[in-house]
């Protein structure tokens, strides 16, 4: 193993010796809150490279706690193929939870889970079942084992069985689930050095480096990211995202910058006042005049005061940025405004 797949995998193959060791120890694995969430991430994984024909209760545990999160994560669907790969029939009605969890399962979460056992055997048990649900699920049936055989190939390619063969962008989610951010830094580096940057590796770029508090580097990605925009609701998104990553860099010239090429592109969307993007917007400006020295926060208040006051159901959360800065700015009566938007 290379050294960071060690510093992942260590402590989770410590973790699942001590679940194989007492059942009493599952109760850990609990979902409550979720603050379980990584330690059931962490005995996947080990499952994942080392699992073993006595593990299917422990499986079947922790694809029961998964089913709970209603989310279409990584870890649901190494919990869902971890529980597909001891091909038993009756763990239909747990993958049907996993499918039926939530939207992003009931779209995304592959109905041949529910068949790994066999089109034909599972079919028939479900078909002599009682189970309300049961035509639902007959109605998900793959059209044959070919199909099915065709699905398996594939699904194995997302969950390789030797760390070495699993994606360094799985190995940087994992660590970012874990929290640690050195770690994370590494592997985001060695992932994007030899990659052009495209809108895919920008895109993920974006996904991380606020989270490691580099928000002068992401506010550098997304300038670049902005070539790749399509249509101009992308476009105003990404200056709105800019203004507020360079804000978050200190810069506020140029967030203030980025927020006037934002109003530019936001004309060309059709009452862009009544969407989020546009509420959006708004509070970015808000934000940006309470922080900013005077000569950009007075321009940014006017702009989104401007604005605001035309705009019906605001969210709390842009009249809460209205009163700090009119607060801050002395604007005593917009202060008041907005609170009592607030109250009402």
């Amino acid at each position: 193993m290379t050294d960071f797949t060690e510093a992942l995998m260590a402590p989770a193959r410590r973790e699942l010796l001590r679940m194989r060791a007492s059942e009493d120890a599952w109760e850990e694995l609990r979902h409550e809150g979720d603050a379980a969430a990584r330690l059931r991430a962490r005995v996947l994984w080990a499952l994942q490279f080392d699992r073993r024909p006595e593990d299917r209760a422990l499986v079947r545990c922790l694809a029961g706690q998964e089913a709970r999160t209603g989310d279409l994560t990584e870890e649901v669907k190494l919990a869902g193929f971890l529980l597909a790969e001891f091909r038993q029939p009756e763990d239909v009605w747990l993958q049907w939870r996993i499918k039926r969890a939530g939207q992003d399962t009931w779209c995304g979460y592959d109905s041949e889970y529910l068949f790994a056992a066999g089109v034909e055997r599972t079919v028939a048990l479900v078909r002599a079942g009682d189970h309300p649900d049961r035509d639902e699920i007959l109605r998900l049936a793959p059209e044959s084992e070919q199909d099915l055989d065709d699905w398996w190939d594939e699904t194995r390619s997302w969950f390789p069985a030797d760390p070495a063969d699993e994606e360094l962008a799985t190995w940087l989610e994992r660590a970012e689930l874990v929290g640690d951010p050195g770690l994370v830094r590494e592997l985001l580096d060695r992932w994007a050095a030899d990659r052009p940057r495209d809108r895919d590796t920008l895109d993920m770029l974006l996904h991380h480096l606020p989270g490691l508090g580099a928000f002068a580097e992401a506010a550098a990605a997304q300038r670049e990211r902005q070539a790749f925009s399509r249509g101009p609701i992308e476009h105003a998104a990404g200056f709105r995202r800019l203004a507020e990553l360079e804000r978050r860099a200190g810069d506020h010239v140029a967030a203030g910058a980025a927020l006037r090429d934002c109003a530019v592109a936001l004309r060309a969307v059709p009452g862009w006042t009544g969407i989020g993007l546009g509420h959006s917007y708004v509070e970015e400006l808000f934000l940006l005049a309470g922080v900013a020295d005077p000569e950009v926060a007075g321009p940014a208040f006017a702009e989104g005061d401007r604005h605001a006051r035309a705009m019906p159901g605001l969210a709390p959360s842009v009249s809460e940025a209205a009163v700090a800065a009119a607060e801050r700015l002395g604007e005593r009566s917009s202060a008041e405004h907005y609170r009592a938007r607030l109250d009402g």
